[in-house]
């Protein structure tokens, strides 16, 4: 990991529309320089699921709107990654549990580590005391605006290898929530990156 004890790596995969929140990684780096003693990269890194490469990663991002169809080396990396200790955060875009991204990736999840694997965790999980405290996850403003829908998840979802979190699903939409210049953070209450860094902080915690 050079001289980092963290950077924040982006996944292409072939299908789908992987390049959305593009000012969200900064932010989020921002946030671990502010609030953490963590020596960061405020880089973001873009490699290719089928890239081997990618299994160095300490935490890696994927999210999109459309339709996931891994390829049979995306699979054998994404499999190999979470099972190698990797962390994965997956954020549906559409934030919608019924829309095509959704689907399709948990469709995906299912093939490769069986239809069990994905599962809610509760709201006391350590994931929401790791460095600030939540109740659980918290609402974005995308989902209480919606597509018309309104809906709210009040849980997330989670693939868990021996006790410990590897792959972290939303269908909450943080990127879009978080997808703003880090300078604007001043003009916020409470910032709203502050899970991201809980999500990082658990990530490299094992």
């Amino acid at each position: 990991m050079s001289n980092y004890d963290f950077y924040f790596t982006r996944l292409i995969y072939d299908s789908g529309d992987w390049d959305v929140d593009i000012r969200m990684p900064s932010n989020v780096l921002n946030s671990l320089v502010e609030y953490t003693t963590l020596k960061v990269d405020t880089v973001e890194r873009v490699i290719a699921l089928s890239d081997p490469k990618m299994l160095e990663a300490p935490f890696c991002y994927m999210a999109g709107h459309k339709l996931v169809q891994l390829s049979a080396i995306e699979r054998k990396h994404l499999e190999r990654y979470i099972k190698g200790g990797g962390f994965l955060f997956v954020d549906d875009c559409n934030h919608d549990i019924d829309g095509l991204f959704a689907k399709s990736f948990e469709a995906e999840i299912a093939k490769i580590f069986g239809t069990k694997a994905l599962k809610k965790i509760p709201n006391t999980h350590p994931l929401y005391t790791s460095f600030f405290r939540f109740d659980g996850p918290p609402n974005t403003s995308v989902e209480l605006n919606g597509w018309g829908d309104d809906l709210v998840h009040d849980y997330l979802k989670a693939v868990e290898v021996n006790g410990r979190i590897r792959l972290l699903y939303s269908n909450k939409d943080y990127g879009c929530e978080w997808d703003y210049d880090f300078r604007n953070k001043r003009f916020l209450a409470v910032d709203n990156t502050r899970f991201a860094v809980n999500i990082i902080q658990y990530a490299l915690g094992a």
